[in-house]
Parts: C-alpha cells; sequence; structure tokens
C-alpha cells in the first residue's frame, strides 16, 4: 500500500446537478477536516459541510467519512458531494492538490481495495465491467462476477489442484513411513475430473466474452437485396446510403443494438458478386471476413428473385434466412431455403420486422445466455484456464514424481491468476488500465 493520497471525481465530467469527489489514504480525514473547517463527521453518515481553502469558500455541500479499514480500498476513504458545476469540481482539484494530495490514476481505487485484500481481481473487474454495462444482460453478467461466482469456480478449482499437490507431496515426503498404496492413483483421478470439468466451460464457446463485447452479427446477400434498408430499420434511423445503384455499400457499417436486453452490433457487408472493380472486390473481401467471424449471419434475398449462389453458398447453422421485399414479391414465397426456414420481410414498410426481431433475439438468447455456471469474461481468464488445463492434462502419474509435483504447482499458479492468489505484479497493469478514473 502507498503512503500518498490520492482524489478523483467519481462522477462523470461536466456539467451535472451533483459532483462526487472521492479521497482515499492515511490524509483523507486530515483533509477533510482542513477544508471543512470542523471536526470529523461520524464514520458512514453524511454531513454537510462548507468547503473552503485558502480563505475563499468552494462549496456547500455533503461529506462522508470511512475510517480504515472498513472502507472500498481499506484505506481511510472521504467522498464529498459538492454541485455539480465546472467550476466548483476545478476549485476543489486545485485545493486538493494544494493540500498535497495526487489524482488518481484509472482504476487506482480499485487497485488499492485488491491490496489491500477487499478485492480479488475478478470482483474488480466486475466493477469496472458494470459501470461500463449498456443492456440488462451485460450488467446481470457482471453482477453475478461482483457477486463472487467466477471467484469461487476459480478458487474450487485451485483448492482441488492444492489437495492433489498435497498428497504428492506426502507421498514424496512419507515415502519411507507407510504412505498408503494407490495415493499417486487417487490423485490421476481426481487431476482427471479436474481437468475435464475446466475442458467443459472452455467448450462454451466464450459466451461471457461475448456478452461483455457485444454479439456480432452480420448482414450478407446479394447487391439490392435491401440490406442497408434492414440495417437502417434496425437502427432506427438512416445509418447506411440507400440506392438503387448496385454495389454502393463498400465498406463495412455497423450499428449497435440493444436486443431485449442483448448486447448486438450488426454489421452491413458489400454485396456478394462476381467485381466489377478492384475496390469492390476489397469490400467483397471484408464481407466474407465480416460473415467468417460473425456470432450470427443475417442471409438476405430478394423476394423477387431467384436466390443468388453466393448467399446460399453462406446459409448454415449460423445463418437466419431473411426473404426482403415480400411487399413487391409475386407468387407464393418459399418457407425453406437450403434446409434453414424463412423469415419474410419488408425493410421499405417494416412488415415482418417484428417477427425477425424475435426470432432473432429468441436465438442470441439460446446460444449466449450464461444462467448456469459462471462464465469466463476476459481473455485472460480463458487463457489462464487453457494454460491450467494443459499442465493438468500433462500431469503424469507413471513419470517421476517430483516432476508430476511440479505440473500440479504450476497449474494452481496458472488459475491463481484469474484472482490474484499469486505473484501479480506484471498483471496488475493490464487489469485496471481499462478502468474509469474514481474506480
Amino acid at each position: 500500500m502507498t503512503d500518498r493520497t490520492i482524489f478523483a471525481l467519481a462522477s462523470a465530467p461536466g456539467r451535472g446537478g451533483v459532483a462526487v469527489f472521492r479521497l482515499s489514504g492515511s490524509r483523507a480525514g486530515e483533509v477533510l477536516v482542513a477544508l471543512s473547517g470542523r471536526a470529523l463527521p461520524p464514520a458512514r453518515v453524511a454531513a454537510r459541510v462548507r468547503l473552503a481553502h485558502g480563505g475563499e469558500d468552494i462549496d456547500d455541500g455533503l461529506a462522508l467519512y470511512f475510517p480504515a479499514p472498513r472502507s472500498f480500498t481499506g484505506e481511510e476513504v472521504v467522498e464529498l458531494h459538492v454541485h455539480g458545476g465546472r467550476a466548483v469540481a476545478a476549485a476543489l482539484s486545485e485545493a486538493l492538490v494544494e493540500l498535497g494530495l495526487r489524482p488518481a490514476e484509472p482504476g487506482e481505487f480499485s487497485k488499492r481495495a485488491f491490496l489491500g485484500g477487499k478485492l480479488d481481481l475478478t470482483r474488480a473487474e466486475a466493477i469496472a465491467d458494470l459501470v461500463d454495462a449498456e443492456t440488462s444482460a451485460q450488467r446481470r453478467q457482471a453482477l453475478r462476477q461482483l457477486d463472487g461466482g467466477l471467484a469461487r469456480l476459480a478458487d474450487g478449482w485451485r483448492g482441488e489442484i492444492i489437495r492433489a499437490l498435497a498428497l504428492m507431496e506426502a507421498v514424496i515426503d512419507f515415502s519411507d513411513e507407510g504412505v498408503p498404496d494407490g495415493l499417486v492413483h487417487t490423485v490421476a483421478g481426481l487431476v482427471e475430473t479436474l481437468a475435464s470439468d475446466m475442458e467443459r466451460h472452455l467448450a462454451e464457446g466464450r459466451r461471457g466474452e461475448r456478452l461483455r463485447d457485444g454479439i456480432h452479427i452480420a448482414i450478407i446477400g446479394a447487391p439490392n437485396a435491401g440490406k442497408s434498408s434492414l440495417l437502417n430499420r434496425l437502427a432506427g434511423r438512416e445509418a447506411a446510403i440507400v440506392s438503387a445503384t448496385a454495389g454502393t455499400t463498400r465498406d463495412i457499417i455497423e450499428i449497435h443494438l440493444d436486443l431485449q436486453g442483448w448486447p448486438v452490433v450488426v454489421a452491413d457487408t458489400a454485396g456478394l458478386r462476381e467485381a466489377a472493380e478492384d475496390i469492390e472486390a476489397e469490400g467483397i473481401r471484408r464481407a466474407l471476413a465480416k460473415a467468417e467471424t460473425a456470432d450470427l449471419k443475417l442471409a438476405v434475398f430478394d423476394a423477387g428473385q431467384t436466390p443468388d449462389g453466393p448467399t446460399l453458398s453462406m446459409v448454415d447453422g449460423d445463418a437466419l434466412v431473411v426473404l426482403n421485399k415480400m411487399d413487391v414479391a409475386a407468387g407464393a414465397l418459399p418457407d425453406h431455403i437450403n434446409g434453414r426456414p424463412v423469415l419474410a420481410v419488408s425493410a421499405r414498410s417494416g412488415e415482418g420486422l417484428d417477427q425477425l426481431l424475435a426470432v432473432l433475439t429468441d436465438e442470441v438468447s439460446r446460444r449466449f445466455a450464461t444462467a448456469g455456471a459462471p462464465a469466463l469474461t476476459r481473455v485472460r481468464h480463458r487463457s489462464a484456464v487453457e494454460d491450467c488445463a494443459a499442465l493438468l492434462r500433462r500431469f503424469d502419474s507413471q513419470a517421476e514424481i517430483e516432476l508430476a509435483a511440479e505440473d500440479l504447482r504450476q497449474a494452481a499458479g496458472a488459475i491463481g491468476r484469474i484472482t490474484g492468489r499469486v505473484e501479480v505484479d506484471e498483471l496488475l497493469d493490464v487489469v485496471f488500465r481499462e478502468f474509469c478514473i474514481g474506480k
């Protein structure tokens, strides 16, 4: 822990009704006394204070004092609630610097809470995710992680590995003192169970990461199938240029949607056909690449035309088939294309759009719901589990026993990276640099 007291504007910057400043460190209470000219208020009780410095009033607001160690960071913490004008915030910041405090770095409050044993790394990350959450599904996932679901999963795995390691150490240290036969075989069974459990979590298709970052959906189809019009309907605005001229869309255009609580990124792509020139060819290449990496595809066909081959080739288990321009189509529409059910819509009139959104929502929910086991929400979580599972799979009960024990020791360290129950100095900057100031 550092002795330097820090401060930050913990509320959003700019003009607002209330601005909240947070102070943390050994001098937080002392600074509050200096600014208010009165004794510290009772712990965790809001007190009205008039703040002044250098003989000049700053503002009339509220102050809360949280003595160590019963605070967010484990240090002395003070919160100052003042009026949300820029001039007030600037004057208070200047006074705090003159009193010897240092502006906090991004994530420094949460970092101090971690170093003080108030949070593990997964809960600290959950705070950042909760601040950044834009949809209800993201909020729920962040709250589950903040509640300790992922930490309990990782700690449970680590506890079992340490138990297996303790048994191996017993075999090594007390081999001449009657260690029960079959102890190594027991460890091997425990290791197999752990590795299989981790691999099941890894096989979930990165659901937690996708939910945190947004689920990607690519709109693909031939030129003039109405992809851009469909994107505009979904966005509720003119996000893409719509033209009767084929090949208008060259680059990828993305919009962000809240789909019944699910964060979705929908991409409009260039029409699939034989390119007429180099720029269009590059647009088509990008369209195919986006379709390849998307979580879901909307394969759009013109209801008045025969389904085109390039789009048909993209219809698979990750595609929803959309038959656009149903309002001007002649004759009966097909029920299925390439074995997939057809969703008939009119991007011009909006007909059928509610059904498309309902089916799309159901598909996203089915694929990416994480209501069961705690989700791995970051690449570093997945990397730690992958490393741990690989070390457990490398464990060989028939090998030199010291080498087998070392695999378990390394596996415990790998899984400990998730919560920070290892030496993590080089990891901290990676975890906390994404935080906003004041958290």
